[in-house]
């Protein structure tokens, strides 16, 4: 029994925060899971800077209803959804997938939540379980899976190593020169075929 787990942003969908950087013009927000490895700090770090400009949940939701799935990332989803179940494994949060999620056919999503305040001031946020990509792919093979996963980012790296397959997505040159073992691809077809062959 295989499972795909799969990270969602910079995988399937653009980067949220990115996204919004540009749409809010503060660069600072740019900065993501590529480049700061530390998830904790790096989300205390974006709702300061979100407090700082006034800026709440609704600005960022009406940036989301703009973004659409990377090109081919629907198509990929559907073909593989065909051959084997898929859970797409987050550290976003349940008030930013949903749009994205709806827009990529509503495929099964274990992610975060966002602590926000009547006003639409996001407070904080809570992790659905400490290091939740490793653990998840750790308690599904407890009950009899055998996980292939991919991802981007430094926080995919622990659910790519203890899998039985996993491959890197469209990472950064950084990434991909320090861990040279892991497979590489930039194109869903490419990455498509590397799952079909380890199921």
């Amino acid at each position: 029994m295989n499972i795909v787990c799969l990270d969602l942003e910079g995988v399937l969908v653009p980067e949220i925060w990115i996204a919004f950087s540009e749409a809010s013009g503060i660069p600072e927000l740019k900065k993501t899971t590529r480049d700061e490895p530390d998830y904790d700090k790096l989300m205390k770090w974006r709702i300061g800077i979100l407090k700082e400009h006034g800026l709440g949940l609704k600005e960022i939701q009406d940036t989301i209803k703009k973004i659409d799935p990377l090109p081919g990332a629907k198509e990929f989803l559907d073909e593989l959804r065909k051959i084997t179940q898929v859970i797409i494994i987050s550290d976003t949060f349940t008030q930013f997938a949903t749009p994205l999620m709806e827009k990529l056919g509503w495929p099964t999503i274990f992610c975060n939540s966002l602590e926000v305040a009547d006003n639409g001031e996001i407070t904080g946020f809570k992790m659905r379980i400490e290091q939740s990509k490793l653990t998840t792919v750790k308690a599904l093979q407890s009950i009899g899976y055998e996980t292939i996963a991919s991802g981007d980012s430094y926080n995919d790296l622990a659910m790519i190593q203890a899998s039985k397959a996993g491959f890197l997505f469209r990472s950064t040159d950084k990434i991909k020169a320090d861990y040279p073992e892991l497979p590489a691809f930039e194109e869903y077809d490419d990455l498509l075929a590397a799952i079909k062959n380890n199921l």
